[in-house]
């Protein structure tokens, strides 16, 4: 039955490999169960109560792309969204958490809208490739940033704003659990962040950092802190829009661009190089992200590292499945995720930056009406604080730079769009304030 359902014998594949994958995936980005509270935390929300609903939502969302996609991928809170939505809309924009829900709703709702009409695939293709991978590199530096700070590396400075902090205990403990990442990155190990965070924590114990949960194992699971508060009407104001379009921008591109790799490592392309059922896939990712806004996390995404369950001879459904479930266990051990502290997950932080920075490679930087808008918007997202601001930027650069080289007709219809709802980013706030 499980064989017929999840077409094991047509993908080549049997229950032991999928499970082995499986393994492989949760293995790989467990990490997000220590890193997404710890940033999400930052807004003010309640941490234990972030732990649970990590798993959870990562949970539902792999189970579902299992059993109604047939797909080796797995979904999540993305890294970089959740920096979005802790350090951009709640601690720069000034707003609630529990509008910057709303938020998330909503570039979720409109998301699903676009794919559901068909619109999602002309904006994708409307971005040069240039600019996608700048958007990659900008947030990875971004995210880098916050790492360093978390560890205590960078400091604040009154004339120079940024400093290099001094060499205490915890920066030496976060240190060495990032010298452990990297070690065993460098060996190939799926669980090389995981391990340097529980190396990190471990070491935080036996110098009197923090202190032993009461109890490893835990049943008594509580999400009201943080479920059912979204915002969805405060989140409806003008001054708003530029944050829902930049969410469901980042998470539009952040999918395609993961699905597009893994399903075709998968073999998951079709005679025309699509992948089969890539609107299914979205219009998931689009209903996680607003569920699990409703749960109280940021927005929901397709992980790249399914790519490691993959390579492990992933090729069905059943995969997501069994990463899945593990992910349902892990809810059990919510004390220990508990007092890891943040100078422990800072380093998975850097090391996810590293991973995004790669994509610098790909940007032509010999044409400088492509190499400039991908430049600031790289420039921006770190130094503005704002991925959203970064974006519009960048989009109004390119606009720009190909109406000056005379090369118009490189500008899309639907890029177009994106250029004037950029510009509106910037100037109805101005016009119309809170309305």
């Amino acid at each position: 039955m499980i064989d017929r359902y999840f077409k094991l014998a047509e993908r080549r594949t049997s229950v032991r490999v999928e499970i082995v994958a499986g393994v492989t995936t949760f293995l790989t980005m467990a990490y997000i169960i220590f890193v997404n509270p710890a940033i999400l935390a930052d807004a003010g929300m309640d941490k234990t109560a972030l732990v649970a609903v990590t798993c959870l939502i990562t949970a539902v969302a792999t189970i579902v792309v299992g059993f109604f996609a047939n797909a080796p991928i797995a979904m999540a809170p993305g890294m970089g969204l959740n920096a979005f939505f802790a350090y951009n809309l709640v601690l720069t924009e000034k707003i609630s958490w529990q509008t910057a829900l709303g938020v998330v709703f909503l570039s979720g709702l409109f998301f699903l809208i676009l794919t559901l009409v068909g619109l999602r695939k002309k904006i994708v293709e409307a971005v040069p490739q240039s600019l996608i991978s700048a958007i990659a590199v900008g947030i990875g530096l971004f995210i880098t940033f916050i790492g360093l700070k978390n560890l205590g590396i960078v400091v604040d400075h009154p004339v120079t704003l940024v400093q290099a902090g001094p060499l205490t205990t915890t920066v030496v403990i976060g240190l060495a659990g990032l010298v452990v990442m990297l070690f065993l990155e460098m060996k190939k190990n799926k669980a090389a962040l995981l391990i340097g965070i529980l190396f990190a924590t471990v070491i935080a114990i036996a110098c009197g950092k923090i202190t032993k949960p009461d109890t490893l194992i835990s049943a008594k699971l509580n999400i009201k802190a943080v479920a059912f508060h979204l915002d969805i009407l405060g989140a409806l104001k003008w001054s708003m829009f530029g944050s829902i379009f930049a969410l469901m921008f980042m998470d539009m591109f952040d999918s395609v661009g993961t699905l597009m790799g893994c399903c075709s490592q998968a073999g998951m392309l079709d005679g025309k190089g699509k992948i089969k059922g890539l609107d299914r896939l979205l219009a998931i990712d689009a209903a996680a992200t607003m569920f699990g806004s409703v749960l109280g996390t940021s927005t929901t995404t397709s992980y790249v590292e399914s790519a490691a369950g993959i390579e492990q001879g992933g090729r069905s459904g059943l995969t997501s499945v069994v990463t899945g479930i593990l992910f349902l266990m892990a809810m059990l051990f919510v004390p220990i995720v508990e007092i890891v502290p943040t100078y422990a997950t800072a380093p998975a932080l850097i090391m996810v930056g590293l991973f995004m920075i790669k994509e610098v490679k790909r940007i032509n930087f010999n044409k400088l009406e492509d190499a400039f808008p991908a430049f600031i918007i790289i420039v921006m997202i770190a130094l503005s604080y704002s991925i959203s601001t970064g974006l519009a930027f960048g989009f109004i650069a390119f606009s720009i730079l190909k109406i000056l080289a005379g090369q118009t007709k490189e500008i899309s219809l639907a890029m177009w769009v994106i250029t004037i709802l950029s510009i509106l980013y910037f100037v109805l706030p101005i016009l119309i304030g809170d309305f």
